[in-house]
């Protein structure tokens, strides 16, 4: 996948490390479970595009676009949205897109023209062209794993491994 990806490491309570980790050395396929994990991971970050906000919920910052004519940031042709995907194995599960934009989007960019010059682009709603020096993205950062996904990830874990480690949030987190 290009454009926008993350990665998460678990740190954490101790205890659930070890038990997640007695799970994969007992020879615990974490497959299915990547594999629903992932599912779940994708949509959030689709409903995030739905709704507006963050990663860690707080709404974006809302385009020129979408201010001038109506409809949703990050959302006007429903490329970016839809190119959102996932792929897992055993041992990983990423999120991300391959949609080249959604980097400078993701992460915020200042563009600038080649050679020191203008750029020149058509105003939204029919009001004409102009020409700047330099157009700045505000970072919209809607692939990640924020608060959201991290509760889903543990409900899942529970439901997935209750019988195999019973325990596992019990006093502690993951």
């Amino acid at each position: 996948m290009s454009g926008a990806s993350f990665r998460v490491s678990i740190f954490g309570d101790s205890r659930a490390e070890q038990q997640m980790a007695a799970l994969v050395a007992a020879g615990e396929d974490l497959s299915e479970f990547n594999d629903a994990l992932g599912l779940v991971l994708e949509s959030n970050t689709i409903d995030r595009f739905d709704r507006e906000v963050d990663v860690d919920g707080s709404p974006l910052t809302p385009s020129i676009r979408a201010k001038v004519e109506g409809g949703k940031t990050l959302t006007d042709s429903g490329r970016y949205k839809g190119s959102i995907t996932y792929e897992s194995n055993a041992s990983e599960i990423r999120v991300g897109t391959n949609v080249l934009y959604a980097a400078p989007n993701h992460f915020g960019a200042t563009i600038r023209a080649k050679g020191g010059g203008k750029l020149t682009f058509r105003l939204p709603g029919g009001l004409g062209f102009r020409s700047v020096e330099e157009v700045v993205l505000p970072a919209r950062p809607v692939i990640g794993f924020g608060a959201e996904d991290r509760s889903d990830a543990a409900a899942l874990f529970e439901d997935f491994f209750a019988v195999k480690a019973p325990d596992l949030f019990a006093g502690g987190s993951a």
